[in-house]
């Protein structure tokens, strides 16, 4: 059976072939893909045995550093500061999709468009052994200590000692992990 399309339907996928404006997006989509998935992660510095999935998006990547057997999966941000904030992460990270680390915030002050103020520029640390669940956020200026776990949603605005376990909006300490020697 022979099916045939409308003439309107093979004149209008003619047009939108025949358009450049086609061609434009799918170069930008590129550039975007270069940019954040591709360009900047080769200038991050990862350990032997660490595992970053192709969809991770990082910035200033030559400020980024990270430990051996880490495991970065699908969806994760991780953007350093413009200028002075850089991310550390220790051996044996594991952050869970979605998870997302910025190194720069605005100040949120009154009376000044948030676009105009000046960044707050941080270093995150994240020790070793640590997982962070998805999609968790990690503010400027936090550390957290070895041997850490965070929970699914959690934001970490403030340092976590090493061992605990955090949750919540804004993370708290809800436990400590047990060490058997």
């Amino acid at each position: 059976m022979v099916m045939s399309l409308p003439i309107s339907q093979v004149l209008n996928a003619t047009a939108t072939f025949l358009d450049s404006r086609s061609y434009l997006d799918a170069l930008r989509m590129l550039n975007l893909y270069s940019f954040s998935h591709v360009r900047e992660r080769r200038r991050l510095s990862a350990g032997p045995g660490t595992k970053i999935s192709p969809n991770v998006s990082c910035r200033n990547g030559q400020r980024i550093a990270m430990g051996r057997e880490c495991r970065l999966d699908e969806h994760y941000r991780i953007r350093a500061a413009d200028s002075t904030g850089t991310i550390g992460l220790g051996d044996h990270v594991m952050l869970a999709p979605g998870v997302f680390l910025t190194a720069s915030n605005y100040q949120a002050r009154q009376g000044m468009p948030i676009s105009e103020e000046p960044k707050f520029e941080r270093d995150i640390r994240v020790g070793s052994d640590v997982w962070l669940g998805a999609p968790v956020v990690v503010t400027a200026g936090v550390t957290i200590g070895d041997s850490c776990i965070s929970g699914a949603g959690a934001v970490v605005t403030k340092d976590l000692p090493v061992g605990s376990i955090a949750g919540g909006v804004p993370a708290k300490i809800i436990g400590t992990r047990l060490f058997i020697s």
